[in-house]
């Protein structure tokens, strides 16, 4: 509602945006640390922000049914990445939704905070806790656990072959 919804743009207007925004920004994903409408001139670099459903789900949790019906485009962003690419899924919906739309059975890839899973064609997902009020208040998710989600990414990226027409990297 105050979100993504509203300002067009995913995690801008919203509490987890805080934490995601500037953690872009601290390792050179995006040119200001903070999102606060899809006009406040942001830039991502080397980066994309998507989310495994499109629209405003009832309290804020997507059923079953509505992830689903959005996983088709999700699996059309996914095909558009680069090879090479490293995903970071933001909490267990985020996970599943990645397997799903890379035709991935569920069970062999457990979710779990800094959990690193190759996909199918060879994109490395790095799971981690959702940036949400609730996660990082109850410090299920701190600041320097994101982090280092970000710096594991940064390290998978920086090792990894790049061609010359490769010029992406990581999805949120």
């Amino acid at each position: 509602m105050h979100g993504a919804n509203a300002t067009g743009r995913p995690f801008t207007g919203d509490y987890a945006g805080i934490l995601l925004y500037r953690t872009l920004f601290d390792f050179g994903y995006s040119n200001r640390p903070e999102s606060k409408a899809c006009d406040d001139g942001l830039e991502l670099f080397n980066c994309r922000i998507t989310n495994a459903v499109k629209c405003l789900p009832p309290q804020n949790k997507p059923r079953p049914d509505e992830i689903r019906q959005c996983n088709v485009f999700l699996r059309g962003e996914l095909a558009q990445l680069p090879a090479g690419s490293v995903i970071i899924g933001l909490g267990r919906i985020a996970h599943d939704a990645v397997l799903r739309a890379s035709d991935m059975r569920l069970a062999p890839y457990p979710f779990g905070h800094g959990h690193t899973h190759r996909l199918s064609d060879g994109t490395l997902l790095i799971d981690s806790y959702h940036c949400s009020r609730y996660n990082t208040q109850t410090r299920r998710l701190t600041g320097e656990m994101f982090t280092g989600i970000f710096q594991r990414a940064s390290e998978l990226l920086d090792s990894r072959p790049v061609s010359s027409s490769d010029a992406s990297g990581m999805s949120a």
